[in-house]
């Protein structure tokens, strides 16, 4: 079970709480999904006005953890890249549908030392939205 961090207080920043931890929730959902398991911990924030990032705590699959062990952390790193490539629209489409912006790029990163999962999304500007 994921440990999701619930902020429920007001931000400074003005962005909804809520809104981070609806995202949180859906990307642990898709990694159970499309992985097999969700990561331990994980929390989402906006690092500005229009980049969301999920960082997902003990994250990889058991194998992967073989792997790491075995000294094959590039090998960990590769495939973590081709299961972004397959799924990218699953993970795209959640966060559009929750947020209410176009994602404009996305990248999912592994630091499979650290066993962390960090998926990024530049989001349309904000400005773009009300022209």
């Amino acid at each position: 079970m994921s440990d999701v961090e619930r902020v429920d207080r007001p931000r400074a920043d003005g962005h909804d709480p809520g809104l981070l931890t609806r995202v949180t929730n859906a990307l642990v959902a898709l990694h159970k999904e499309q992985f097999g398991r969700g990561p331990e911990r994980s929390r989402t924030g906006f690092v500005d006005d229009d980049t969301l990032v999920c960082t997902l705590h003990d994250a990889l699959l058991p194998a992967e953890r073989a792997m790491v062990a075995m000294g094959h952390q590039v090998r960990v790193q590769e495939s973590r890249l081709f299961f972004q490539t397959a799924t990218r629209d699953k993970f795209i489409g959640a966060v559009e549908t929750i947020t209410g912006r176009k994602v404009m790029a996305f990248s999912s990163a592994t630091d499979p030392e650290a066993a962390v999962v960090w998926e990024v999304f530049t989001l349309e500007p904000a400005t773009a939205r009300e022209t």
